[in-house]
């Protein structure tokens, strides 16, 4: 069993409040490692620390500041490995697919430092003939990161590179569930010499996590979590007006034409809804099916779906892996066994396995409504209701008859439909014949409860950015 440090001003710290946080694997229940819960005063001293930094980080060029996220990237490939073991020990995913996350946040990481060059103000005309007006893009100051556990790697690196670029320092809280890991990344901002104060990397309850996010040398809170947390988040940014960028709850929903490819279809949509034992929050969710293909294609995901084994990926990377712990298995199965007894049909799944381990089945879920939970409430699990459509302009309507707006898919052959379910899906994302994944120079952005603001690309590079207009009489 490892005990970590947390990482405050450069240093590895024991922790003075007395309290640690067990690790354990979901896929099997050990004990992984104790984290020291950080006191109110290391949260402070952190806070303060990040502040002191950032007064001569920010003076830095930005080319500066880029040569150390280089040095970082670099670093994060030479421990790729100890990345990847700490995140499939917390996280139940195999050791190829947390090792690979280290090196997409490696990647992210020198993508953000490429902007060192092109973060960019405006000169607009002035009234006056002997004036000139400067629009200038400047840090905000300390950011308080909060990350997930379902991608806590790469997402903790999908918001600190950009911070980092933009000129400010940060404060980040791991989840609880899975913060091995990112202390494995603290040893690595460790090697590559980015100055003391500029990162910091601690556990915490929900007290001091607050007091962070409320602490007023914060700037800006930025979480990656479900619509309540965003409240919360909300609440603590009221505090001290600071920027709040949330990334929150999705339901995607597929939509797939009579025209589509089927078989291409339903392999990617199953792949989709369990990856990650469904922990995504662009995943499939719901999927809405023309009435003429509707009993084709509902036995090809059943099939598919059938053929997918879960089980302990230590053993075989090809299985699904678990869920993150029991509450979340049990809250997944209580909404299927709801939605059965509202009147869906089960095809595939649906019950707790025996044995040690968070695993659920892949589910499938037929004769699904509209108003049902299982449909309009996050899912966060490998389950899959499906709903039938007599035509495109039907689907359009369901599919955004919903509170989230995320990510959104249609799979056809006919352009007409595609651009007009593109142009008129009201989320954040459309991806046409293929399922969700970010790209790097994207925007990843929610609409209604999906969120605030955004991640990736140069909109979320600017995201950490706050403008300040330059009057110049001559």
């Amino acid at each position: 069993m490892k005990v970590e440090r947390n990482y405050i001003n450069s240093q590895f710290t024991l922790s003075n409040s007395g309290q640690s946080l067990p690790v354990y694997n979901p896929a099997n229940g050990d004990l992984v490692a104790q984290v020291p819960l950080a006191s109110s005063e290391e949260a402070s001293n952190a806070v303060l620390s990040a502040s002191a930094a950032q007064r001569d980080w920010r003076l830095l060029t930005s080319v500066e500041r880029a040569s150390y996220l280089h040095r970082l990237a670099d670093a994060l490939l030479i421990r790729k490995h100890e990345i990847g073991q700490a995140l499939a020990l917390e996280s139940g995913k195999s050791l190829g697919d947390a090792t690979n996350e280290a090196v997409y946040g490696a990647d992210i990481t020198r993508y953000h430092a490429e902007w060192a060059r092109r973060i960019e103000g405006e000169i607009i005309p002035s009234d006056s003939p002997s004036e000139s007006l400067l629009l200038q893009r400047e840090p905000i100051g300390v950011v308080a990161c909060l990350i997930p556990f379902n991608y806590p790697v790469y997402t903790l690196l999908r918001k600190i590179a950009p911070a980092l670029i933009t000129g400010n320092t940060v404060v980040v809280r791991p989840s609880n569930n899975t913060p091995c890991s990112a202390f494995a990344i603290a040893r690595a901002v460790q090697d590559a010499g980015i100055p003391a104060g500029v990162v910091n990397i601690l556990s915490m309850d929900h007290t001091i996590a607050e007091r962070v996010c409320t602490h007023p040398k914060v700037g800006m809170i930025t979480l990656t979590g479900s619509v309540g947390a965003g409240r919360k988040v909300l609440e603590y940014s009221q505090v001290n007006i600071a920027k709040s960028s949330l990334e929150l709850g999705g339901k995607t929903p597929a939509i797939v034409e009579a025209d589509a490819d089927l078989q291409t279809a339903a392999r990617e949509i199953v792949s989709s809804t369990t990856t990650n034992c469904g922990q995504l929050c662009t995943a499939v969710e719901r999927v809405y099916v023309h009435e003429d293909i509707y009993d084709q294609f509902v036995a090809l995901l059943r099939q598919h779906m059938r053929d997918l084994k879960f089980g302990d990926r230590s053993e075989n990377p090809d299985f699904m892996g678990p869920l993150i712990n029991e509450n979340a298995r049990l809250n997944i199965h209580q909404m299927v066994a709801r939605a059965i007894d509202d009147g869906a049909t089960l095809e595939v799944g649906g019950f707790i396995p025996q044995g040690s381990g968070h695993f659920y089945p892949p589910t499938l879920l037929t004769n699904c409504r509209q108003d049902m939970e299982i449909v309009q409430e996050e899912i966060f699990g490998p389950v899959l209701p499906v709903l039938k459509y007599s035509d495109s302009d039907q689907a359009l309507a369901l599919a955004n008859d919903h509170q989230f707006g995320l990510a959104s898919v249609i799979y056809t052959e006919n352009y007409r439909t595609a651009m007009k379910v593109a142009n008129n899906i009201e989320a954040g994302e459309v991806y046409i014949n293929r399922t969700p994944a970010d790209p790097y120079q994207g925007y990843h952005a929610g609409w209604k409860r999906s969120g605030l603001g955004g991640d990736d690309g140069k909109h979320g590079m600017l995201e950490y950015t706050q403008t300040r207009l330059v009057v110049m009489k001559y």
